[in-house]
């Protein structure tokens, strides 16, 4: 099901990342189409952070922009027109990628 609206913000120490199609490339050079999950993704909106008990606001880890390693099992997916997202809380993220490897 899809939403009909065209911006998501988070809330409170949620996190909205944006995963990347799984894509295998034969050894013929033919783009196969994975239906396996994948277990990172970019981060494109974060919410303020956590109220905490002593009423100061916890910002989250991450930021818009960063390559995050996501946990196998979690998060919440909502599609916005065409394109799908998956909403994390900012403890249920894994780490944060950097330094690609070059092919």
């Amino acid at each position: 099901m899809s939403i009909n609206f065209k911006k998501l913000s988070p809330l409170l120490n949620r996190v909205i990342v944006q995963k990347p199609d799984a894509v295998k490339v034969s050894k013929g050079g033919i783009i196969l189409k994975q239906t396996e999950s994948v277990s990172w993704g970019k981060v494109v909106a974060v919410g303020p952070g956590r109220l905490m008990e002593n009423g100061q606001l916890k910002p989250v880890n991450v930021k818009v922009g960063d390559d995050v390693l996501l946990p196998e099992y979690g998060g919440s997916q909502v599609k916005l027109g065409d394109e799908e997202f998956h909403i994390y809380r900012d403890d249920d993220i894994v780490g944060i990628l950097s330094e690609p490897l070059s092919k």
